[in-house]
């Protein structure tokens, strides 16, 4: 499997909260989240908590051929959380958190893992993309829009909403990140698809993915012509125009095109 990967932080001197990285087998993208205030719980911050748990993960992949992606991405969020459960408060509600997206080759097949919104996009070489996403938080989001419009952002009032929506995290009817609780593993999107029916794969941030889903600069199958052609920094250049087009704020962007999946 060949992969071809980029990544670029939402603003210069900022630090990239995303994580990619791939073994031979596999690939994993770790989107990290943050909410202000967090490192008065946790000395380490979200890049941190990202970047473990996507090393971790790709350890697993390797080593844990065997299990399933959720079995793997519980272990991997249990480990982080003891990495930092002496020094920090992990279990309070504005400790890191992460999405995440795995890729894996098993035998003939491929499987993949979507938790929170980061986005898998199968290239089935005979039929149009398989998208593969978690609405399960951008549902609840929305809900919470025309509240938050109504009142000053970053007032008392607006962080009370923003408390109310993060409330639903991690719970029954709610959506599942990855955080300090492994049994969010067992709320991932899951599935799989034949080798010989895949042409490719990517994986994607929500800060990446928003080329298709907030400014419609392209549908899935030109996302994938541009990948072919021109490999993943072309489309965060195109969202990063697209950003400042239209004065929204940048989010860190990452993709990890996978290609060649029939190798060994």
């Amino acid at each position: 499997m060949r992969v071809t990967m980029a990544s670029a932080a939402a603003r210069p001197g900022r630090v990239n909260e995303d994580f990619t990285g791939a073994v031979p087998t596999g690939a994993v993208l770790i989107d990290g989240a943050g909410i202000p205030g967090a490192e008065s719980v946790c000395r380490h911050g979200v890049a941190w908590y990202a970047n473990r748990l996507g090393g971790r993960l790709l350890s697993l992949l390797s080593v844990a051929r065997d299990r399933s992606l959720p079995a793997l991405l519980a272990d991997a969020i249990e480990q982080v959380t003891d990495d930092h459960r002496g020094t920090c408060d992990v279990a309070d509600p504005i400790s890191p958190s992460a999405t995440v997206a795995i890729l894996r080759r098993s035998d003939d097949v491929f499987e993949h893992l979507v938790l929170g919104d980061s986005v898998v996009v199968l290239d089935r070489a005979a039929d149009a993309p398989l998208v593969v996403t978690d609405p399960r938080e951008v549902i609840i989001s929305r809900s919470y829009e025309a509240a938050l419009e109504a009142v000053v952002a970053d007032s008392d009032e607006y962080h009370r909403i923003l408390r109310d929506l993060r409330a639903n995290r991690n719970q029954p009817g709610g959506f599942w990140v990855a955080k300090d609780d492994p049994r969010a593993a067992e709320e991932a999107i899951t599935g799989n698809c034949p080798v010989s029916e895949l042409a490719g794969a990517v994986l994607l941030s929500n800060g990446a993915s928003r080329v298709v889903d907030r400014f419609r600069l392209a549908d899935w199958p030109g996302v994938l012509a541009v990948l072919a052609s021109n490999g993943p920094a072309e489309i965060i250049r195109r969202v990063r125009q697209a950003e400042a087009r239209d004065a929204v704020a940048a989010d860190d962007a990452t993709i990890a095109h996978c290609t060649d999946l029939g190798g060994a």
